[in-house]
């Protein structure tokens, strides 16, 4: 097996830039306020991104795919992210169960 230079670089790239993001994150974080308005929006971006990665699903399968991204949707309003996930995949797996 080998090894192409240009795919390992932009593998070694892709890793940097994961990592700088990640820890330039941390920092900058440090000298910021979260005031409630700050706040609030940090708190919303999880699961906006949750639903940017369900949504395609909801729209591309069948109903019970369907009515599990609303589900899911709807708890990660009001539950923690991993207990919104879990209800999603939980009502998904009883809807196709039942031949949905």
């Amino acid at each position: 097996m080998s090894v192409d230079l240009d795919t390992l670089l932009a593998i070694l790239a892709m890793a940097a830039a994961t990592i700088f993001t990640r820890v330039s994150g941390l920092v900058l974080v440090r000298h910021v306020s979260l005031d409630g308005n700050r706040r609030k929006a940090i708190e919303s971006i999880p699961p906006a991104v949750l639903m940017a990665v369900v949504a395609p699903t909801a729209f591309a399968t069948g109903i019970a795919e369907t009515v599990a991204c609303g589900v899911t949707a709807i708890a990660a309003l009001r539950l923690p992210m991993l207990a919104a996930v879990a209800l999603g995949v939980a009502c998904v797996a009883l809807l196709r169960m039942a031949g949905l």
